[in-house]
């Protein structure tokens, strides 16, 4: 339900929504960067100012790392109550040399804004502002309460977050959690997220020798760490697609057959996908589509590896250490200290034995799967047809968002939407990230109607 005043104030105002959104993207608010750590409280402080501007009561709340900004509308009595989650901080732009236009320097172009932190989260959280602004300029006031919880920290992980949700779940329980920090299922089919994959990310350290040795002279009679590490990262997944470790899907939960019969509804262009990969194949776990195979069935990925001599010219060694990044996507019902024990101890397993191998976890995420069939989901699928004129599709998505979890097991809250404005081909976290001018109005109506709806 979409009044034709707001809508009418909301196709007046693009431009001037446009301006503001370039205005939030020139802040460089690179949490994982100590060099930009003013740029994130500035940015922090330019959220706080925008509600403030809307007649919110706003405050910055300091944490142990960046703060979160936490918003809260006037009351409207007998109302229920919508909490809305985002984030301000941003990734690193590197490389910056791939990008066209500057990473921090808006720029429009072909009906795209082009800018770190464009669709990852800053223009897909601010149609909730801009949702917020309309209603108020076009009806006088908002049809629910609203509060608003904004951090700074999930680029890196949201360190701070979760104690602060257990300071302060009393005054953050609501009817339902709205989350934009997702994407269509492609562009012009709007999606509804009802699953995320969890994560282990673990970094393995290993050395062998106790220093750096000529390989002529000592080649053939010690253990080389870059090669039993590359034995050991190439045995984790098998010829079928399907991951090594003993117990990996002994808990994986299967998708109903409602599932794969809808996923199979989808309009996948595999074609276009590869083109957009610069890929020539697909690959993965057979007997699942490739759908299915990137959000609901586990994974296992190499993120990075390193070692040895890599500079210019040769060098003849045999390196004293050796390490790599790895991560798994997990599924629902999939523990991640399960997981962990047993990847644990699968690198024992596989280690030679005067190997000195040290693990660290660096972060994890647990899997989540939402109820599609909800008074809230109901009124948010009816919203995204008001906003973009067809309904949306439901997906489950192979990312993780630390977040909902936090959300849904500290606040007790099940009704949580995770509703996406931006594209596949955004390319959040890459070089020239971008978010559709066209879907950044259509997340704008898609919100305010979500109002009402929930307002009932």
């Amino acid at each position: 339900m979409l009044s034709e005043n707001v809508s009418s104030y909301i196709e007046n105002n693009r431009d001037r929504f446009v301006a503001d959104l370039a205005e939030y993207l020139s802040i460089p608010s690179v949490s994982a960067l100590s060099e930009h750590r003013d740029d994130v409280g500035k940015a922090a402080e330019w959220v706080k100012g925008r509600l403030e501007m809307l007649g919110f009561s706003a405050r910055v709340c300091p944490t142990d790392g960046h703060p979160i900004v936490l918003g809260r509308s006037p009351e409207v009595a007998g109302a229920p109550l919508l909490l809305v989650y985002g984030h301000y901080d941003v990734q690193p732009p590197d490389p910056l040399n791939e990008w066209v236009s500057p990473p921090f320097a808006p720029d429009i172009r072909g009906g795209y804004i082009y800018a770190r932190g464009a669709t990852d989260d800053k223009g897909q959280f601010l149609t909730y502002v801009k949702a917020v602004e309309s209603i108020l300029a076009a009806e006088g006031k908002l049809p629910l309460n609203l509060i608003f919880l904004v951090e700074g920290e999930e680029e890196i992980g949201s360190a701070s977050f979760e104690k602060f949700l257990v300071a302060h779940k009393d005054e953050l329980r609501a009817n339902a959690v709205a989350i934009s920090d997702g994407s269509q299922f492609m562009h012009g089919a709007p999606a509804i997220t009802y699953g995320l994959r969890g994560l282990c990310y673990f970094q393995i350290d290993l050395q062998i020798p106790r220093i750096d040795l000529h390989s002529g002279v000592f080649g053939g009679m010690v253990h080389n760490p870059i090669q039993v590490l590359a034995t050991l990262l190439a045995s984790f997944k098998k010829p079928d697609g399907t991951v090594a470790l003993p117990g990996f899907y002994d808990d994986v939960l299967p998708m109903e057959k409602w599932e794969r019969d809808m996923t199979a509804t989808l309009p996948l262009d595999v074609d276009a996908l590869k083109n957009y990969l610069g890929v020539t194949e697909l690959v993965g776990e057979t007997g699942y589509s490739i759908l299915e195979r990137r959000g609901a069935r586990p994974t296992f990925d190499v993120n990075g590896i390193w070692g040895g001599f890599m500079g210019e010219g040769a060098k003849t060694v045999i390196p004293a250490r050796a390490g790599a990044k790895v991560s798994m996507r997990l599924v629902p019902n999939q523990s991640y200290a399960r997981i962990e024990e047993i990847f644990r101890k699968y690198v024992a397993d596989n280690m030679p034995p005067d190997a000195k191998v040290t693990i660290t976890d660096l972060t994890s995420a647990a899997p989540v799967l939402v109820s599609r069939d909800s008074a809230a989901m109901r009124s948010a699928e009816r919203a995204i047809e008001a906003g973009f004129g067809k309904k949306p599709v439901f997906v489950r998505e192979g990312g993780s968002i630390p977040v909902v979890n936090l959300i849904k097991n500290h606040l007790k809250q099940d009704n949580i939407l995770l509703l996406g404005w931006g594209c596949p081909d955004d390319g959040a976290h890459s070089p020239n990230e971008r978010f559709c001018l066209d879907d950044f109005i259509r997340g704008i109506r898609s919100t305010a109607a979500l109002f009402f709806e929930l307002a009932g």
